[in-house]
Parts: structure tokens; sequence; C-alpha cells
């Protein structure tokens, strides 16, 4: 089966606005980042704020260009395409649902000018279906035809991430990319939008990559998590051995963070400042701050090694024993 996308080695590099007179600084936002979504697959990305979640949300859907590397759509590769191809292979094989909804529409249209909007530029059907499938859009994700009218100001935040998420799905996309598409919104809300994108999913067989810091959400979500340290995917983990049988450090810390109900657990302590990207530490980036750590963390990068199960990879050199209960590694002394 062809994936959807697929990105290899990718690495996204920023010039800063510090640094010397000739010479600025860099910013490390991606290093080597690879990644495969096949067809109806939903995955997860987490990691803490800078880790890079948003710029591989963005070489995703071709919104950024990599320094190196190289992204696919259905094995072709995205930055050797002519431009117009790009254009119309983004535009119409992808859709972004963006953090904020009050931003991420024009104040100025109705609802019904920003879901006809992606058929306009696309030229999709005739002026009588643009209107049709507006009125369908509305109905997908739950909107009622009298707001069809009402300006975004006029929205709860709620109506506003809807009708964001049907200018998503206005041209039957592959793929959808949500980044953090909750955080703006309610409590109360929240379950109504991640509801209605699971159902979206289902119904209509697409391929999700779901963005977010909130990591109980996304092993909700996903059938695989990615996590993201200082720019580096550093494991891969089917989303349902993710809390108890990772094997990074770092991936066990997180989701230790995240409070539990049922099983409580006090989170895995981590010592220090999370590095700069500009001057991002010698080999393993986390060695600055895992109780692991040793000197051959400090020379090299680990390799991703395989787990026992399928699709579970991870970097490291002395990762977590797979039969290792966080609680146990949270007991520990750091």
């Amino acid at each position: 089966m062809t994936a959807v996308v697929e990105v290899r080695d990718a690495h996204v590099v920023h010039r800063a606005r510090s640094g010397g007179l000739f010479r600025r600084d860099r910013v490390y936002a991606l290093t080597g980042a690879g990644l495969t979504v096949a067809p109806g697959e939903t995955v997860g990305v987490v990691g803490e704020s800078g880790c890079g979640k948003s710029t591989l949300a963005k070489v995703l859907v071709g919104v950024e260009r990599p320094t190196s590397g190289t992204v696919s759509y259905a094995g072709r590769d995205l930055w050797a395409m002519p431009a117009a191809e790009r254009r119309a292979t983004v535009g119409a094989g992808t859709g972004m649902i963006f953090q904020d909804p009050s931003t991420a529409l024009n104040r100025r249209l109705t609802v019904r000018r920003i879901l006809r909007d992606p058929l306009d530029v696309h030229q999709r059907g005739t002026r009588a279906e643009r209107e049709q499938r507006v009125a369908e859009l509305m109905g997908l994700v739950g909107l009622p035809r009298a707001l069809a009218d009402a300006l975004p100001g006029q929205l709860s935040g709620g109506q506003r991430q809807r009708v964001a998420i049907a200018r998503a799905l206005a041209l039957d996309p592959a793929l959808v990319v949500a980044d953090e598409p909750t955080s703006a919104l309610d409590v109360s809300v929240r379950a109504q939008i991640l509801n209605l994108l699971l159902d979206l999913k289902e119904r209509l067989g697409l391929a999700l990559v779901f963005v977010s810091h909130d990591i109980q959400t996304v092993r909700r979500m996903s059938d695989r998590v990615i996590t993201m340290y200082l720019g580096r995917i550093v494991e891969e983990t089917p989303a349902h051995r993710v809390t108890d049988a990772a094997r990074h450090p770092y991936t066990r810390a997180l989701f230790s963070a995240t409070p539990g109900l049922l099983d409580p657990i006090d989170p895995i302590p981590l010592t220090g400042p999370v590095p700069s990207a500009t001057r991002p530490p010698s080999g393993c980036p986390f060695r600055t701050r895992c109780w692991k750590a040793d000197h051959l963390c400090a020379e090299a990068m680990p390799g991703f090694s395989a787990a026992s199960q399928p699709g579970h990879r991870y970097r490291c050199h002395h990762p977590v024993e797979e039969d290792q209960s966080t609680r146990d590694l949270a007991r520990q002394e750091p």
C-alpha cells in the first residue's frame, strides 16, 4: 500500500537574529526526521514546547520546505514537482486544522465564503455544485444551515473550529494535519471536537496527523505515537503500548507527568532545563536531563533500534526495559 506522505531524513534549519555580525546563529528546528503515514492511519505527535512538532506539521503539508531531505506524496517527491503541480497536489490532497480558529479564519468572510473558497481556487464543479458542497460540509461537522451567512466573530469557539475542520475537508483530502486543534477551546468543547474528528476519520477514511500537548488525548486518538525531543524523533510506539511499554526514558517521563485518576503515580523527575536549539548538546540531546546518561550518550546519537513488537522503534543507548513499570521508574533516585 502506497503511503499518503513520507518524510525522509528531513532537516529544517533557520537563521536566528542572535549571533555575531558576520555569522548569525542557526536554529535546528528539525533534525533527521523520518515519518510515513499510511492511508486511514492516525499518527499522534507529542513532546514539549519547542521540540519541533509544528515544524514537522508544516513540512508534511508543504508549508515549509526542508533544508535537506525529501517529502513524498504517493511516491512522488513534492519539492521536485513544478510549482503549479505542487500547489495543486498539496492544496487538494492535504488539509490543515490550526490551533486558534479565531485567527485561522478570515473575519471579513462569511462561513459560506470561507468554505467555498478552496472550491473556487481549485475550480471544483459548477457554482451550484459548490453551494451544494458547502451545505454538505456544514452538515458533516454539525453546523446549522442558518450560520452560513454568519461571520466568524458571531460564532462560538467550538463553532469556529468546526468551520476550520469543514474547510480542511472541502476538497476531500487524503491527509489532514491537526496542529493543537483543541488547545484554544474550553474543556467542555474539546470533547465535542475530538469526537467529531474521530467520527470523521472513521467515516471518510482519512489519514490524520494529530499534534498536541495533551498526550493522553493523543494516545486515545492515535494508532501510533511519535515522541519528539529538540527537533528529533526519538521513538515511535503503537498507541496501546506507549504508557507502560515505551523504551525511551523521555517518553516514559512525558506520560508519567500526565495525571490519572485510576492509577495515579508520581512523575519521573527530570533535572535541568531544555537545551537550546541553537546549540544542541553533542550526541543524544536528552542526555543533559536523563538519569541514564553516560559518556556514550555524549559521543553519538544512537540510531533506531527495534522493540519486540512490530512498529515500535526507539533511539536510545540505555533504553528502559519493556517489563519495567513506570511506577518503578518514578521511584528511582535521579
